[in-house]
């Protein structure tokens, strides 16, 4: 009875998911979710306690999170033509953006990439399209992604940059020219920002469908869940339509702020990451039975000798070290590993395991 009533009353693109899921990861070294390893030293803690504490919790937040926007326009340095709107993270944007669409929408995307882009769509009943990326090295296919733009007009096309979970850059060119191409919207979701040193930002302006979504969770503030896209005015108000009143609580208004205006204990932390990548890139790159991917982001992809991935995984999770088997996903992701960059010690911890996980196995 309860099987037929959920048939009954949900739609079949829901029915056919699977959730996503999270793994548990208390007790583990985690190296899995991309987030920045770091908390605040005692004093900035104290100093935004005292800034939180008269947070008038009692009250409804500032809609629109004006104070707060202000300052992301700023730190951002969003251009003075665009407007911006906040979410509860990056995911409730990308929700906005795709409940916004017509039923027979097509949605287009590069594989692989973040997967909300094809779970939300899905779940909505959107046309999703992928297309791969280049298996040799996951730069964009362009021939592939021009000739799904004019056969199927794709009213949202998201491009990852750098992409998850491959951690590379698209070339700006190529990107450029789907811009050219598209008559829809364009998102670069720029998440991993702190890490690249290269934005489409500046170019807003100069492209009218051209939006660019960002995120603090990667740069240390991922338990507040705020994302924020900016693109023209025109755009944006429509997606303000349809976007939940008092999305972003007092507390992560207040909060993010705060952090926001201490910008300099983040560019410490974004520069040891960067600093902690090169090592373990260079660490990874000495096993010969891996292929080590480019990365611009705080997460290295790497590839494994055929069938050694979820082995590998397993081992290092009875060891305590939680990393991404992304192998399960298929594809050019057979055999791939994703490792986020952690503290010193804990990427150490992750070498010297790996170290002899592949001994045993060879």
């Amino acid at each position: 009875m309860t099987q037929d009533l959920i048939n009954t009353v949900f739609r079949k693109e829901v029915l056919a998911l699977s959730a996503y899921k999270v793994a548990e990861s208390k007790g583990f070294i985690k190296l899995d979710a991309m987030e920045n390893p770091y908390s605040w030293p005692d004093n900035i803690k104290e100093q935004w306690l005292n800034f939180i504490k008269d947070c008038p919790i009692n009250r409804y937040p500032d809609p629109e999170a004006k104070d707060l926007a202000k300052t992301i326009r700023k730190t951002n340095k969003i251009p003075r033509q665009s407007e911006i709107l906040l979410g509860n993270g990056s995911d409730e944007i990308i929700q906005l953006l795709l409940m916004a669409l017509p039923t027979e929408a097509h949605v287009l995307a590069p594989h692989p990439s973040f997967v909300m882009y094809k779970q939300v769509a899905l779940s909505l009943g959107l046309n999703y399209q992928s297309t791969p990326l280049l298996a040799d090295s996951f730069e964009l296919d362009l021939p592939a992604t021009l000739d799904a733009i004019e056969k199927n007009n794709p009213a949202i096309i998201f491009l990852a940059y750098p992409n998850n979970p491959t951690a590379n850059l698209f070339k700006p060119d190529d990107i450029e020219a789907i811009i050219n191409a598209a008559s829809g919207l364009v998102i670069i979701d720029e998440a991993y920002a702190p890490f690249a040193n290269a934005s489409f930002m500046e170019k807003l302006p100069e492209h009218s469908n051209l939006l660019v979504m960002r995120t603090v969770s990667k740069l240390g503030l991922a338990g507040l869940r705020l994302g924020y896209i900016a693109g023209n005015k025109g755009i944006i108000e429509q997606l303000n339509k349809i976007r939940l009143p008092y999305n972003i609580n007092c507390l992560t208004q207040q909060t993010a702020e705060f952090a926001l205006k201490n910008q300099n204990l983040f560019d410490q932390q974004t520069h040891q990451i960067c600093t902690d990548r090169s090592i373990l890139m260079l660490q990874l790159s000495k096993f010969t039975e891996l292929t080590v991917y480019p990365s611009s982001a705080n997460f290295i992809l790497f590839k494994t000798k055929t069938g050694q991935a979820t082995p590998i995984f397993e081992a290092l999770k009875k060891q305590g070290i939680l990393i991404k088997n992304l192998s399960p996903q298929g594809s050019s992701l057979t055999d791939c590993l994703r490792v986020t960059i952690g503290k010193p010690e804990e990427n150490k911890k992750f070498i010297d395991a790996l170290s002899k996980i592949i001994k045993l196995i060879e």
